[in-house]
């Protein structure tokens, strides 16, 4: 399924629930498995990323059962990982490595972390730096840069790290090694990025504290395993969101939405280009607020200006948000975003190639485009980069243009969303 065919509809409606929270996945196998017991997962993302953390945590000696329905994990306790016998793939998933870097970091022992062609151009400085500094041995390839990682550590000392850029991954990362440090490691960014790490780990019973942008741990506590629960992902959400908005009469409900503060940034964007949208049925899972959104295509979404403090709540969202901004009227500008250059792909780049070749006249710069909307788009042949965000986008550009589009990589959904394609034929049929 690496070349699927897209054909435009006026037909888009029906009930979703999207695929477990990938980040929220991610950080219930890492704190299980660092927990001194047994605990569970439910609703467990079960997709490439998400695996790869999993099949990480078994390659340290961690337990993990998983019967398709519930996760269980014996965790080892912060100490009692092993040394791994191979190397650690990491697949694609920048989480995985990034965060699993801090909790090596930490350990006694000799590990080395790769992953795919596109995780081994993602830069690792951002996270070896730091942990560096905290007392950790990191190598990596083209002077300390780039994947793999091999890791010797043990001995950290605490850390007080302003972050250069927002960061979840980064800032997971250093406290995730605070954990193993004696004292408190603190963690600065200079705007707030998604806090799933800062609401999950004080559960596992973690001393740690947010005090603004300033997050605290203190280290040598014992972690006790909890039993998660996993809402939807907000960024999968994102897809149905738009195409709803963009197809004339659409009309979706989507259920059991995570919308912690920090991912919301996709609902005000689209709310503030005019979007018909209605969150209902506000509830705490695992504590983080989840909602059903009601998204009903009846008026034309209207160009905007983006950037600032959003940004870093839109990173994972701005392939489907360019896909917006292509229907809306008149120029919508996304600026600040320049770590879409180093993500799955180089986001800006590629929506901007991708949506120039369905007819969209967008201006780009480093930190973001500027696409003036047409109200409507030709069909053509696009391609994924192998991003599943730019996959799935440009699937929502295919159903809101006229004719057929061919999406060249398709099967990079997989990362994070193996059933999108299943969804979108129910909703559109």
């Amino acid at each position: 399924m690496d070349r699927i065919e897209i054909k435009g509809t006026k037909v888009f409606r029906g009930e979703v629930t999207p695929p477990p929270d990938k980040s929220i996945s991610h950080r219930a196998v890492f704190f299980s498995s660092l927990a001194k017991g047994t605990g569970s997962v439910r609703n467990f993302l079960r997709a490439q990323d998400t695996l790869s953390t999993m099949h990480a945590f078994r390659s340290l000696g961690v337990d993990i059962r998983d019967d398709g329905q519930v996760m269980i994990v014996t965790g080892k306790g912060i100490h009692g990982l092993s040394e791994p016998s191979d190397v650690i793939n990491c697949g694609n998933s920048g989480t995985t490595i990034r965060l699993l870097s801090g909790v090596l970091s930490g350990n006694p022992f000799f590990s080395v972390l790769t992953g795919d062609d596109s995780l081994r151009s993602r830069p690792m400085a951002r996270v070896i730096t730091p942990l560096s500094r905290m007392g950790a041995v990191i190598t990596a390839r083209a002077g300390d840069r780039y994947p793999p990682l091999a890791i010797r550590g043990g001995g950290l000392k605490p850390l007080s790290y302003e972050m250069p850029m927002a960061s979840a991954q980064v800032k997971s990362s250093i406290l995730l090694a605070g954990l193993y440090a004696g004292g408190e490691t603190v963690v600065t960014e200079p705007a707030r990025s998604r806090d799933h790490t800062e609401r999950m780990l004080p559960a596992f019973g973690a001393d740690l504290r947010v005090d603004g942008l300033n997050v605290t741990v203190r280290g040598g506590r014992d972690l006790s395993p909890v039993d998660i629960v996993v809402p939807g992902d907000i960024s999968s959400a994102a897809f149905f969101m738009v195409a709803a908005l963009v197809i004339p009469g659409a009309e979706v409900m989507i259920r059991n939405v995570c919308i912690n503060p920090t991912r919301t940034g996709i609902i005000e964007a689209l709310r503030s280009m005019g979007a018909v949208m209605k969150t209902e049925n506000v509830r705490d899972i695992s504590g983080e607020p989840v909602a059903d959104i009601y998204c009903r295509g009846e008026a034309g979404l209207k160009s905007v200006e983006i950037g600032g403090e959003i940004v870093p709540s839109l990173i994972d969202e701005f392939p489907i948000l360019c896909v917006a901004a292509a229907l809306a009227d008149g120029v919508t500008t996304i600026r600040g975003a320049e770590e879409l250059r180093v993500k799955e792909s180089d986001r800006i780049a590629a929506m901007a190639a991708e949506l120039r070749k369905m007819g969209v006249e967008i201006e780009e710069f480093p930190d973001g485009l500027s696409i003036r909307g047409t109200g409507r788009l030709t069909p053509a042949v696009v391609e994924s980069h192998g991003d599943h965000r730019i996959a799935m986008a440009m699937t929502v550009a295919g159903l809101a243009a006229e004719g057929v589009t061919v999406i060249q990589g398709a099967s990079a959904v997989g990362i994070s969303f193996p059933d999108f394609f299943d969804m979108i034929g129910r909703c559109s049929s």
